[in-house]
């Protein structure tokens, strides 16, 4: 870096060298370091040509000046006279000069006196050397003669310096000055024009103004390049670069002005002889071209100067970029490289199995896969700095100590990865022999569990079985661990404490099979000798199968196939031994332990598949992220995702990552502590039931991602994703896989638990069955939910959807028209209901064209159902599959036939519990109101918003029915009815249970309505009952045996509907109670809108009704006033 920057100050020291010599040589071409004079300067004093420069020679090469006749030559002012002999003297070359001048004055025209006021005024004020002066005296005859006299007398006024010749004619001016350099006007034929000289010589000055400048601005231009700070980013540097760059462009566009300026001058110059060559050119315009050409070397010089200290400063700018694209490289290889020695540091792992060990081996290589890119990166790099190394690069020092560090990174990196190969590589090969030995174990165990009992009890059965147990024992010399001792030295480097402990289990339970083995060789061979008296055959007893000391330790260890044709080969010999177990059993009775061994082995079976598939299931997440989610912000692959594609991550692939993260770093693990226990595996699903929510969101996104995929199956991203992965299947394949894992549960818990009947978790895997079904009934209910259309509300806030279904629904309303009413029993309609816990939803299922989730179906919202103010009959006549729902005290029925008996019963009971919960809230709520009501008032004043209208008698009624909660106590009388029994409070309906035939079969058991309700239907009939304070409206003082007297204004509470539109009430005042004429009470309080309370009617024989009270609302007012609609 100091070696650049002392080259960089000797490239400017140079330049500038270059040009102050450029700009000093200027001014010496133009004399400017004599006289500092220019024609622009005194161009006007020029132009009146009472002096020039005709480029005319004496004969000793004295330039000549000549003084043309001009009358006003006295009125000149000295200073400009003195500043035009000044410049006119400046112009020829220093040796011309040096000769000195010939003037040449002309006054032939003029007179004697003024002529030798000329002569004096010259002499005294011509600023150079003088060789000669001549004067042409004036012609006429007077003043020539006078002159003549004049000059002699006065000869003492003329000395000079140089002689002073009078001439009196022309051809005497001859014999001094050849012809050739003399103008027209003086006889001669040089060729002059003094407007064409002043503006050469103006041209010719400017250039040398232009060229000086040009010297002096890129000296400045180069002093500020030199002295620019270099940056120490990128994008600075860059930045840095381009603006030095423009500038020098626009300096080089100036010198290219200069330049074409100077051409320009010199043809002007040269234009006479171009067009006549035998024009002739005197001195000084070969002086001017002379002049312009040295100018021109002096730009050129200029040029070159400034290009030499370019090339330096651009090549340093360079060298400078280079550096520190170099350092972000390195920056960024070595955060990259860091982090893959960090992540490779985590690789400890050495496998709990052989399928685990694969894993982790495929693992290691996609890990290596995609680290190589930064890897070769770092190589690249580092070969680039060595480059730059090679090229002299200003900044050795630096680029080298990176260079050695990214390659000692690129070293460690491959030398670790190649240990941890070679380390799983002994891991495989260890698990690999464990697994060939446990395999061969349980192969022996279902060997010993498969021979035929009643067949080894002859003489020839037990040989036969004898060879086959000797021949199998003879392939335990490749399948089986020899040495332990050989194991622990050989696989020193990767036994782990786990790992050791699993080594020894297996050759625990390699040595109870050989003795298992050798206590049936034991049984047998006594069975193959001579039987010398008739025996009973009697089954040896599996001692072998009983006691084994240990389990297999694939139940704690687990394993997991390398492919699918692997699992099938041993699920083979599992069912085959399951079958044969079996019929053994049935046989010859074989003993609990043997049934518990076999129960065993199939248990590990199960969650031997448990784990291979979650670790599959598992793997092919991790490859459908990393190959296709993650490739999908990849910069090199923009290219080949459509438009349809930009920003539809989180659509095509849902909540993927967050199901990928909970498996993997939860779930599996806790799979795999099971294996020793696999019984208890329900425990894992129990704790984690609510981590599998996360599949609702996964199946509710899938329409839409479904959709997403086919209308982009066909785009290049996809295929080309697909081939790096080498995956047979298209993306829609996988995407399909967390919706077939959640399905698989629930086949594995049941068959774990088919083998788990009478083991300790065989409750929690009953548990956890049933809250995996569970989760699917959610998710698949809400599948149907989002595919609700119409609906205005948040259906979030209508609570838990309970249950969904498609129903036949009949309607009938009070306010509709007769003709809808009667209709509506012949033409049901086709309802999809949806159950809430605070509404119930009725929509119309609409089957949509298309394939897979696009040919799913859709729910146009009809209308809906506030539970607090539903009623349901369970029974309907005539048909096991009718219920019926009705609404606002029946003034809504629908009839809703389910497709079988058992989910109409399933819907009541649902909403039962809906309806008692609700009751049994509002109760609670009634009670306080009424306990804080009694406290405040001095007589009893019950609350309207109790469910029987503030009667204390009514609540200890509910109260007493909760043994029986459906039932229902109706009173009909022609008469005048009987006073209500203390403590029952009011009836529920005063109209006849029984259901006419011509209502289609179905319950007629009406709630009482309000007076409301009464008034809109045009007041026609009886007053409905609601419970509630009443203003007596009508005088009635006569009574009767069970009338009350009554006066207008008096305050009375209702406490039983009678016939004949006569209640039942209590006076407030008195406490006096008696019948009254229901059309002489006006309502206090106002009508209430309903709540929950039970009650029941028969419609049929045994039918039931779940129904509303009227009087509740207040109590449990319904928030959702606007579900119906």
């Amino acid at each position: 870096m100091r070696f650049w920057l002392r080259n960089e100050e000797m490239a400017l020291e140079e330049m500038v060298q270059r040009l102050n010599a450029v700009s000093r040589h200027t001014d010496e071409i133009m004399h400017q370091d004599i006289v500092p004079l220019c024609a622009a300067d005194i161009q006007e004093q020029l132009k009146r040509r009472f002096a020039y420069l005709s480029g005319g020679r004496g004969q000793d090469g004295s330039p000549v000046i000549t003084f043309p006749d001009y009358p006003a030559f006295s009125e000149i002012p000295d200073k400009e006279f003195q500043s035009v002999m000044t410049y006119l003297t400046s112009i020829p070359s220093l040796q011309d000069a040096g000769i000195g001048f010939i003037l040449v004055i002309d006054r032939r025209q003029d007179k004697w006196t003024s002529v030798k006021a000329s002569v004096l005024r010259i002499a005294a004020s011509f600023p150079a050397n003088l060789q000669l002066v001549l004067v042409l005296r004036p012609t006429g005859f007077f003043q020539r003669t006078l002159s003549e006299i004049a000059f002699k007398f006065n000869r003492d006024d003329f000395k000079m310096k140089v002689p002073v010749i009078m001439l009196s004619s022309v051809p005497e001016l001859h014999g001094y000055i050849d012809k050739s350099q003399l103008t027209e006007d003086l006889g001669g034929t040089l060729d002059y024009c003094h407007s064409r000289w002043l503006c050469h010589r103006t041209a010719i000055e400017s250039f040398a103004l232009m060229v000086k400048q040009t010297a002096q601005m890129l000296q400045s231009f180069g002093t500020e390049l030199a002295e620019t700070e270099l940056p120490n980013d990128v994008q600075s540097t860059s930045s840095v670069l381009s603006t030095h760059t423009e500038k020098k462009d626009k300096a080089k566009e100036d010198l290219q002005l200069a330049l074409k300026e100077g051409q320009r001058i010199l043809e002007s110059l040269r234009e006479p002889l171009a067009e006549s060559t035998a024009h002739s050119v005197n001195q000084d315009q070969l002086d001017s071209q002379a002049t312009v050409q040295r100018l021109l070397a002096q730009l050129n010089e200029t040029e070159a100067a400034f290009d030499e200290f370019w090339a330096k400063h651009q090549q340093k700018l360079g060298q400078c970029l280079q550096l520190r694209h170099f350092e972000q490289g390195f920056r960024e290889v070595k955060a990259t490289l860091d982090t893959v020695s960090q992540k490779i540091a985590t690789f400890t792992d050495v496998g709990n199995s052989l399928a685990h060990v694969e894993h982790l081996l495929r693992s290691l290589a996609s890990f290596e896969e995609k680290s190589s890119v930064a890897v070769e990166r770092a190589r690249a790099l580092a070969l680039q700095g060595q480059q730059l190394i090679e090229n002299k690069h200003y900044a050795v020092d630096s680029i080298h100590p990176k260079c050695e560090e990214l390659q000692h990174l690129c070293h460690q990196f491959a030398t670790e990865i190649s240990r941890r190969r070679g380390l799983l590589s002994k891991s495989r090969e260890l698990h690999s022999l464990l697994e060939t030995s446990m395999k061969w174990c349980d192969e022996g165990i279902y060997l010993l569990a498969s021979q035929p009992v009643d067949k080894c009890q002859s003489q020839d059965g037990a040989e036969a079985a004898l060879q086959e147990i000797e021949k199998f024992l003879e392939t335990g010399v490749q399948n089986k661990i020899q040495e332990l001792s050989k194991i622990y030295k050989e696989y020193e480097t990767i036994l782990t404490p786990d790992l050791l402990d699993h080594v020894q289990k297996v050759f625990q339970k390699q040595e109870s099979m050989h003795e298992m083995f050798h206590r049936r060789q034991a049984s047998l061979k006594k069975l193959a000798a001579k039987q010398t008296r008739p025996v009973q055959p009697v089954a040896p007893r599996p001692e072998a199968l009983t006691k084994s000391p240990c389990p297999s330790p694939g139940s704690w260890r687990g394993s997991e196939n390398s492919g699918s044709e692997d699992s099938a080969l041993r699920r083979g010999p599992y069912r085959r031994a399951k079958s044969e177990m079996s019929e053994n059993r049935q046989g010859r009775g074989s003993s609990t332990g043997d049934e518990e061994e076999g129960l065993a082995i199939l248990r590990r079976h199960v969650m031997n598949e448990l784990l291979d598939t979650e670790r599959a299931y598992v793997e092919e997440l991790l490859s459908v992220l990393e190959g296709y989610a993650a490739e999908m912000e990849n910069p090199l692959m923009t290219h080949l995702i459509s438009t349809g594609l930009h920003n539809k991550k989180d659509v095509l692939f849902g909540n993927m990552e967050e199901i990928y993260h909970f498996h993997n770093r939860v779930f599996l693990r806790e799979l795999e502590r099971c294996t020793e226990c696999p019984e208890l595996v329900g425990r894992c699903f129990l704790e984690r039931m609510e981590d599998f929510q996360i599949y609702e969101k996964y199946c509710q996104n899938k329409p839409r991602s479904e959709s997403l995929w086919r209308q982009c199956s066909d785009c290049p991203f996809f295929q080309e994703c697909q081939k790096k992965l080498d995956h047979k299947l298209s993306l829609d394949s996988y995407l399909l896989k967390p919706v077939q894992r959640i399905t698989k549960y629930q086949l594995l818990l049941k068959e774990m638990l088919k083998y788990s009947r009478n083991c300790e978790g065989a409750e929690d895997l009953q548990e956890a069955l049933s809250s995996i079904l569970g989760i699917l009934k959610a998710v698949n209910d809400s599948m149907h939910l989002i595919a609700i259309t119409g609906y205005d509300g948040n259906l979030s806030d209508l609570g838990k959807l309970l249950m969904q279904g498609s129903f036949s629904v009949w309607t009938d309303h009070k306010k509709g028209h007769t003709k809808v009413k009667e209709l509506a029993r012949f033409k049901p309609m086709q309802r999809h209901l949806f159950l809430h816990e605070k509404a119930v939803l009725f929509c119309k299922k609409r089957e949509e064209n298309g394939e897979g989730y696009e040919k799913a179906p859709s729910y146009s919202y009809k209308q809906s159902l506030n539970m607090t103010a539903v009623g349901i009959t369970e029974n309907v006549k005539g048909d096991a599959k009718k219920f019926e729902i009705w609404y606002n005290s029946r003034e809504e029925v629908y009839i809703v036939q389910a497709p079988t008996p058992e989910i109409k019963a399933a819907w009541v009971n649902e909403i039962r519990k809906v309806l008692t919960s609700q009751l049994q809230a509002c109760r609670e709520a009634s009670q306080h109101r009424t306990l804080e009501h009694s406290h405040s008032l001095p007589l009893p004043a019950p609350s309207s918003t109790s469910p029987s209208g503030g009667n204390s008698r009514h609540v200890k009624k509910l109260e007493e029915r909760k043994t029986d909660p459906l039932s229902l106590e109706g009173y009909v009388s022609s008469s005048l009815p009987k006073p209500p029994e203390k403590g029952k409070g009011w009836s529920k309906t005063s109209h006849s249970l029984e259901v006419p035939e011509d209502e289609g079969g179905w319950s007629s058991a009406e709630e009482p309505i309000n007076s409301s309700d009464a008034e809109e239907d045009g007041g026609v009939g009886p007053k409905k009952l609601v419970p509630g304070k009443y203003t007596v409206v009508l005088d009635d003082e006569k009574g009767g045996p069970d009338t009350l007297a009554m006066r207008s204004g008096d305050v009375v509470e209702v406490v039983e509907e009678g016939a004949e539109g006569l209640w039942y009430v209590r006076d407030l005042s008195s406490g006096t109670e008696g019948w009254v004429p229901a059309s002489s009470l006006s309502a206090l309080l106002g009508t209430s809108s309903s709540a929950q309370c039970l009650s029941s009617s028969e419609s049929s024989p045994g039918s039931a009704v779940l129904s509303n009270s009227s009087s509740c609302s207040e109590g449990c007012p319904a928030p959702f006033s606007d579900l119906q609609g």
